[in-house]
């Protein structure tokens, strides 16, 4: 017969459950972020949601949301697409994970990011649940200062993001390292999460 393990108050991990209240410790929101990249003969092309609610109402925004119970990450990330944009059954992967403190301002909450590149624009795209609208921007990079400007543009309109970025190598290995430094247009720290996935698809982006 095999002794059951008890901690130090004696307790064993039934016991110990049947105690715990979770309460006592404070809970992040955990959401995804979804990046539709598309290679276009006039560059690369992003896709992005005009918000339709508080916080940043009217900013641009990558698809995406919170996790619900019961569903993993990356099923929280193929509903949010499907409900915003109408995109389904896209071979997402992952970006990231974005803890930035303050990064949402209506709670604690951390962000995994996921992203796809496609060869065409997909022409059932349509904006739905908490999107206003949809539509797609192309990519660009400049160097502004010290760091650079993301520029995201489409007709008649052109967001921005400025940040830094270092590469460094160290003891424990090889460190990137991103500072949003400011953004114009765009939600949350979302100008940060698009550089992410911008050097995980090897573009041009400058580093310090």
């Amino acid at each position: 017969m095999t002794m059951e393990l008890r901690d130090k108050n004696g307790l064993t991990e039934a016991e110990f459950l049947a105690t715990y209240q979770s309460g006592d410790w404070p809970h992040p929101s955990v959401t995804a972020d979804v990046l539709v990249f598309a290679r276009q003969p006039d560059g690369l092309k992003l896709l992005l949601v005009r918000r339709g609610g508080h916080p940043y109402l009217g900013k641009w925004a990558l698809p995406g949301g919170f996790a619900e119970p019961g569903e993993t990450i990356e099923q929280t990330a193929q509903r949010e697409l499907q409900e915003e944009t109408n995109l389904t059954g896209l071979d997402l992967v992952p970006v990231g994970f974005f803890t930035d403190p303050g990064r949402d301002p209506r709670c604690w909450s951390m962000t995994r990011a996921f992203m796809v590149l496609l060869s065409a624009l997909p022409p059932q795209v349509r904006a739905g649940d908490d999107a206003q609208a949809t539509d797609w921007f192309t990519v660009d990079t400049r160097r502004a200062g010290e760091g650079f400007k993301l520029i995201l543009k489409r007709k008649g309109e052109t967001l921005c993001a400025h940040m830094k970025v270092r590469e460094q190598d160290t003891s424990a290995g090889f460190v990137r390292s991103i500072e949003l430094l400011g953004q114009r247009g765009l939600a949350f720290d979302h100008g940060k999460i698009i550089v992410s996935a911008l050097l995980k698809l090897n573009e041009k982006v400058p580093v310090l």
